[in-house]
């Protein structure tokens, strides 16, 4: 009897469950508790965003310029949109509807890979112009010297003008006086050209021409490298739990490919749609937090 009870047992219903229902509601309570620790995790993050943004507000309004608003939301609609095809994955394989499952949940698939793509592009274009973290952060035409204080404006005129090249006698009054940081910082007048403006109009640095006449320069505050710590820590992570949630996707497809889901059984694909949603909520917060500030 104990055998025949045995071998009327689906073969995915594990031995320490009475029924599938009671499977299905054990695992879909285990992914809930593991995505509150998802949450708490992303909530630190959220913490020192407030605080940092409550005690240095000029900073983010200063600094979140640097971001492509149009990349990022360009990646808010394709995370959007892979939602959707995750939640109709899951209907698929409630229906027992293999081909379809395939399909949509290649479509999440590439959708992550094109968010990835995108954030790839963003944080190259980071990386090229020296806005990181930290020391790092060192806006590539900024060329800062060790001086901690800025000269007089006359001597400090006098000073270039007297030991200038005599190949450079005839520099126009741009590049007679050196621009400075608010913190003090001498950029030396290089005589350089300043980089190309990054997408989505890359924020001018002190110093540089307005495009339009009469147009206000907003001078660099200190410290921007902490709006860019916490730019990279919350992206970053968030990046991370992509690169995770697609692993799950594809082994699903693998999975849905052999044939293992059907009307009876669809639990990993509903546990992976659950963590794919969760991750997409995450971003819905931060483009708007990083991107959108005012």
């Amino acid at each position: 009897m104990t055998n025949q009870h045995h071998d009327d047992r689906p073969q995915h219903l594990h031995h320490h469950f009475d029924t599938e229902q009671q499977q299905f509601d054990s695992d879909k309570l285990g992914m809930w508790l593991f995505l509150v620790t998802e949450i708490l995790l992303f909530g630190g993050l959220f913490v020192a965003y407030a605080y940092y943004r409550a005690h240095h507000p000029e900073v983010f309004l200063y600094a979140h310029k640097y971001l492509d608003k149009t990349l990022g939301g360009i990646n808010t609609v394709v995370l959007i949109a892979s939602s959707l095809t995750m939640a109709w994955a899951v209907r698929a394989a409630q229906l027992g509807q293999r081909r379809l499952l395939i399909i949509l949940l290649s479509l999440t698939l590439l959708a992550g890979f094109a968010f990835l793509g995108i954030k790839a592009v963003e944080y190259e274009h980071k990386w090229k112009h020296g806005l990181l973290w930290g020391q790092r952060f060192q806006p590539e035409h900024h060329e800062v010297t060790d001086a901690h204080q800025p000269e007089p404006a006359a001597e400090d005129g006098a000073h270039h003008a007297g030991d200038r090249p005599a190949d450079q006698a005839e520099v126009g009054p741009v590049d007679a006086e050196p621009c400075s940081t608010a913190g003090g910082h001498d950029l030396g007048g290089t005589q350089l050209p300043p980089t190309a403006p990054g997408p989505g109009g890359l924020a001018r640095l002190p110093g540089e021409t307005p495009a339009v006449a009469g147009e206000h320069v907003v001078p660099q505050p200190e410290n921007v490298h902490l709006f860019f710590g916490v730019y990279f820590a919350m992206t970053g992570l968030h990046a991370l739990h992509v690169i995770a949630g697609m692993i799950a996707i594809f082994v699903m497809v693998l999975l849905a490919a052999k044939g293992r889901f059907g009307g009876g059984y669809f639990t990993p694909v509903d546990l992976t749609g659950l963590y794919w949603h969760v991750v997409d909520l995450i971003w819905i917060f931060l483009f708007p937090l990083l991107y959108l500030i005012h």
